[in-house]
């Protein structure tokens, strides 16, 4: 006969196995199909970034959320002065970054003075143009002073190009990202994935996992057996290809279709000829049969757009008719351009398959009105040196994930090459209100423009096909920024 001791130290056994076998897991394997360049999204222009990034390792003074809301982060409050030119702000005490060092207002003026500086590497330098000043209060406070007041101001803020950084540990975010976040950088295996572990001590509400790995996966070929096998758990923005339907029949996974911030383009160097020429522009826009492009390019899932704004933006005006497709129409306008023979030009492609897929399907439809483009596909890095920062391009294919960004086409520098002073009269204007209901005017006004113009060929709002595990709990439907927020992620017990 056992004795009490044996039975009481078996159940003991029995009763730890079984709080093991029924407590949740703590780590989680995402997959992403781009590799972002380096992990600082104060220094680089690619999604990649922030999508590994954003809310997990970098905080900023306020946060955009999922359904596209300003929400407090760093700054647990803040008031606007009375002329909408003062933004006094109190932030989070107690805060730490990775390193131990302490994050306080000076943090803050660091961040933003580098930001904004002449010699600044910052993508989005132009979020931070209207600020004339930043002041220390004392170290939870503050002031911000802008030379007029800016509706968005707020908004900018929430970018990833905004998070915070500290001096001590700035120059080094590219290959060893130290922020205030919930999650620290463990490690990144290039070319394959990048590690992130639970940060002890973190000042804001506990996460749920121990560790996230982002692991590289570029197409559906790899990303459907990585899903089926258990590999990997979850992808964000997953590659499917026509493996949709094996995918949704599966009650192991839950796929969900949301939305983005995604303006799917096929861009044009607006001072390149024939490119310059408004008619030849507009017999491309003409040419582009957009519901081939969706249904090859997106799974049929994207939204047309007409102008660079999402659908789901309460300002969007449906400019979709302005440019139907029509061959016809197309062949006319190159004929009055001089170009009735067509002409030869390049398609750079980057890597993922919106663009690769929709380049073939374009490529195809030019060919339809005489256009013959050369597809040249381009790595990530290659696609930002060449396209994005040399304009070293005649046409490309690229998703503008950035929030409500209609203003890059005002900025001279961009790689558009596009400048029209109409234009910028409008944005300068919408920078100055801060009425919603003129805002609303006036945002419809520069969509027009961009339509009228023909500035690039407006394509689809990229979707977001989210795929996971369905014991995966927290992750965002809808991505009005390009980030993987692991701050509420959990699997179901």
């Amino acid at each position: 006969m056992k004795s009490w001791k044996t039975i009481l130290a078996a159940a003991a056994l029995a009763l730890a196995s079984s709080t093991a076998a029924m407590a949740a897991r703590t780590d989680l394997v995402l997959g992403v199909v781009l590799e972002p360049p380096h992990l600082d999204p104060t220094a680089g222009a690619a999604a990649a970034i922030d999508e590994v990034v954003y809310a997990n390792v970098f905080e900023g003074l306020t946060r955009i959320g999922s359904k596209g809301e300003v929400l407090p982060d760093l700054a647990e409050s803040w008031t606007v002065s009375d002329d909408g030119k003062v933004y006094t702000f109190k932030l989070h005490t107690g805060v730490k970054f990775h390193d131990g060092t302490d994050f306080n207002a000076d943090d803050v003026k660091f961040s933003l003075d580098r930001a904004r500086a002449e010699n600044s590497t910052n993508a989005q330098k132009g979020l931070f143009a209207a600020i004339d000043t930043v002041e220390v209060v004392d170290p939870a406070t503050v002031k911000v002073t802008l030379k007029q007041p800016q509706g968005s101001f707020l908004y900018n803020l929430g970018w990833g190009d905004a998070v915070i950084v500290a001096p001590e540990s700035a120059e080094t975010n590219k290959e060893e990202p130290i922020g205030t976040g919930p999650f620290k950088f463990e490690s990144w295996a290039k070319g394959s994935s990048i590690k992130l572990v639970k940060a002890d001590g973190y000042w804001g509400d506990p996460v749920f996992l121990d560790k996230a790995e982002f692991r590289i996966i570029p197409d559906a070929a790899a990303a459907i057996p990585a899903l089926l096998s258990g590999d990997v758990q979850a992808f964000p923005n997953m590659p499917l290809g026509d493996g949709l339907p094996q995918i949704q029949s599966d009650p192991r996974f839950k796929v969900v279709i949301g939305s983005t911030e995604g303006e799917t383009i096929l861009s044009m160097n607006n001072k390149k000829p024939p490119f310059d020429n408004l008619k030849v522009r507009r017999a491309i826009s003409y040419a582009l049969d957009r519901k081939a492009i969706i249904d090859g390019a997106s799974n049929g899932f994207g939204v047309p757009i007409g102008s660079h704004f999402a659908p789901h933006n309460p300002a969007y005006v449906d400019l979709t008719g302005t440019y139907p497709h029509d061959v016809a129409k197309a062949k006319e306008l190159l004929k009055e351009a001089g170009l009735e023979n067509g002409f030869k030009t390049t398609l750079k492609l980057p890597p993922p398959p919106y663009a690769r897929d929709g380049g073939q399907i374009i490529a195809s439809e030019l060919r339809e009105i005489g256009i013959d483009a050369e597809i040249i596909p381009l790595e990530w890095a290659d696609w930002l040196k060449q396209v994005f920062t040399e304009k070293d391009y005649d046409m490309s294919i690229v998703s503008h994930t950035e929030p409500n960004d209609i203003d890059i086409y005002s900025r001279k520098d961009y790689y558009f090459n596009y400048d029209n002073p109409a234009f910028d009269k409008v944005i300068e204007e919408l920078n100055l209100t801060s009425d919603e209901a003129k805002r609303k005017e006036l945002y419809g006004q520069a969509q027009k423009i961009l339509a009228d113009d023909a500035v690039v060929g407006f394509l689809f709002e990229l979707p977001k096909i989210g795929v996971w595990d369905a014991k995966v709990e927290g992750l965002w439907d809808n991505a009005p920024i390009q980030a993987t927020d692991l701050t509420k992620v959990k699997w179901a017990e």
